[in-house]
């Protein structure tokens, strides 16, 4: 009880009355305004400000016309190798002399294309049947690249036609050349199994490769064209590569997927 009294006399203490009002510090203030900064600057980043998106993935640089596997048609021993690898072929080209039992033979393309891969050579035996050879179709020797990225399945739903796409070309340094550029031109309905893949492209071990973590579904990236390039295509580097680039080269792919806000607002 005493305590009491002597607590309310002091708040009733005329005293008390002149001190003076004790105001913020300027630190307190200069504190409080950063925090109030920082704040309105997260709300309205929140409300505008987009967080991008990437899909990593692989892939190869071909023509997108796919390729085929010649298989001889004969069993006999190869005399002569007429075309060599690399070279542009048209149908119906003599690739092989076979000597068989009854005189020798031409193999020939069954296709217009690039020759990608010989696997015969002078002298060796031929099984009917065997595989001889793979070529790459092409319609015309200035046909221009794409690439064919292979999407993980379960995540081919969030890739769109029209998404950039920034290629890692195997035979190119990016830490000198940068990245090619490119945009999805189009998404594959369905997932591709390892055999699929590897007619399409003509090797096996490829069909392997891109299957390795499942059927994955295949998309076309069209390749940005452009004449101030040694290539023929844009890079993130201002001149790319002093060389053209071949068809059937690896790449590693980066798509950029939509960007979208970092809070979705509900409203009741």
């Amino acid at each position: 009880m005493q305590f009491r009294q002597q607590a309310l006399a002091k708040l009733q203490s005329a005293e008390d009355i002149d001190l003076p009002v004790r105001y913020a510090r300027p630190q307190g203030w200069l504190a409080l305004a950063v925090t109030l900064v920082v704040m309105a600057g997260a709300t309205v980043w929140a409300v505008t400000g987009t967080v991008s998106n990437t899909l990593e993935t692989t892939g190869i640089l071909t023509h997108g016309q796919g390729s085929y596997v010649l298989q001889s048609p004969i069993a006999g021993q190869v005399t002569s190798v007429l075309a060599q690898e690399g070279s542009t072929l048209r149908a119906g080209a003599p690739l092989l002399k076979v000597r068989t039992a009854r005189g020798t033979t031409v193999v020939r393309t069954i296709a217009a294309g690039r020759l990608t891969t010989l696997s015969v050579s002078i002298g060796s035996v031929l099984a009917t049947g065997a595989n001889v050879a793979s070529v790459e179709r092409v319609r015309r020797s200035g046909d221009p690249l794409v690439a064919t990225l292979y999407v993980p399945a379960d995540r081919a739903a969030s890739v769109r036609p029209g998404a950039s796409v920034d290629l890692s070309v195997q035979s190119v340094p990016a830490q000198t050349y940068g990245v090619l550029r490119g945009e999805v031109q189009t998404v594959g309905r369905t997932a591709l199994s390892r055999q699929q893949i590897g007619s399409y492209l003509g090797a096996e071990q490829l069909g392997e490769e891109f299957s390795k973590h499942g059927p994955p579904v295949a998309v076309q990236v069209r390749l940005h064209r452009t004449s101030a390039t040694r290539s023929g295509y844009r890079w993130s580097s201002p001149e790319g590569p002093p060389f053209s680039l071949g068809s059937m080269t690896l790449a590693n792919g980066t798509i950029h997927l939509a960007a979208h806000h970092p809070i979705d607002w509900l409203l009741p």
